[in-house]
């Protein structure tokens, strides 16, 4: 039997967690309490915001339904293990979809696992080689949660940085926010020795520690960091001007294409207009682009419609067997 409320609530959670609907004597028995305590605690649950529903009948039952909101989790050992590794893999190698809100999220997990756990999770990921149809760096973990530690307590961070020319530097930052662009994470941050805002490859970062001194945020020159980290990668890259017509509709095209990369402009009810500057190789756009599933146009640049074509040629001989 379970005398202490909070512990017995725990585990009254723990298995209304489980997708089945539990009959209030069950509740009872695998408790070690009564009907009535039963519902007083679903009723304790529902004050902390737990939809739970009940059902009528000889022996009604209780269920966890879909709420309005996102009330806690109670994970077991083998779900927490399970949920670190997968976003770790994916976090690592910026995996596109994977958002600041993931590695958020793995902060948050990492922080409460215990040492066996975190043991288990290193040691699965470790064993493991994952599948990526990205090209960019991996990177450890451990670097993106501490930054997006430091980013949601507004800490400052410092740490170990390794140029595109090879020159090594310390720097001391207040990180805003990081940015996936699908094949690399980056830093948007204020660099407190420079006294300007920057923006860092995380592949490119070691050794980050956070100190914990806190700080007021500062407002970003421009609207939002994807906005600023695509203005930054245009002044620092060679960078050329494309335009695209899909054969979809733009809200269609738009939930497949990376915010960073632009916004689809409807042309008519299934076709629409990108138009943007990157400084990627034509050849990984060419691939992106074919990789968004629509049947599409490129109007310029001719650098890149030559890539397309060439593509186009090598994918035809090795579907025809060279033929």
């Amino acid at each position: 039997m379970t005398t202490d409320t909070p512990a017995r609530l725990l585990t009254l959670l723990s298995l209304l967690q489980t997708p089945r609907e539990w009959p209030g004597g069950e509740l009872a028995d695998r408790l070690g309490v009564s009907r009535r305590t039963v519902r007083r605690d679903i009723d304790r649950l529902r004050e902390l915001g737990y939809p739970v529903q009940a059902t009528m009948g000889a022996d009604g039952g209780y269920r966890l339904v879909a709420g309005k909101a996102m009330p806690p989790l109670v994970l077991d050992d083998e779900e927490a293990v399970a949920i670190a590794v997968g976003l770790r893999a994916g976090a690592g190698h910026a995996v596109e979809g994977v958002e600041e809100a993931s590695v958020r999220a793995l902060a948050k997990l990492e922080q409460v696992l215990p040492s066996r756990l975190r043991h288990r999770v290193t040691t699965l990921q470790a064993a493991t080689t994952p599948l990526t149809s990205g090209d960019g760096a991996s990177i450890a973990t451990e670097t993106l949660t501490v930054m997006a530690s430091c980013v949601a307590g507004q800490e400052r961070l410092r740490f170990a940085y390794r140029a595109a020319d090879g020159t090594e530097s310390r720097r001391l930052t207040e990180p805003y926010r990081l940015v996936s662009t699908g094949r690399r994470w980056y830093l948007v941050a204020y660099d407190l020795d420079r006294a300007d805002w920057r923006t860092f490859r995380v592949d490119r970062v070691s050794e980050p520690f956070a100190t914990g001194a806190r700080f007021a945020p500062r407002e970003l020159p421009t609207g939002s960091a994807a906005e600023y980290l695509r203005r930054s990668m245009q002044r620092h890259q060679a960078s050329y001007d494309f335009e695209v017509t899909f054969a979809a509709s733009a809200e269609a095209v738009a939930e497949r294409v990376p915010r960073w990369l632009g916004v689809p402009e409807a042309v008519g009810p299934q076709s629409c207009r990108l138009r943007a500057t990157v400084g990627d190789a034509v050849e990984w756009l060419a691939v992106r682009l074919l990789l968004l599933g629509f049947e599409f146009t490129v109007r310029e640049p001719v650098e890149l419609v030559e890539c397309v074509r060439e593509l186009g040629g090598r994918l035809s001989r090795a579907a025809s067997g060279g033929a």
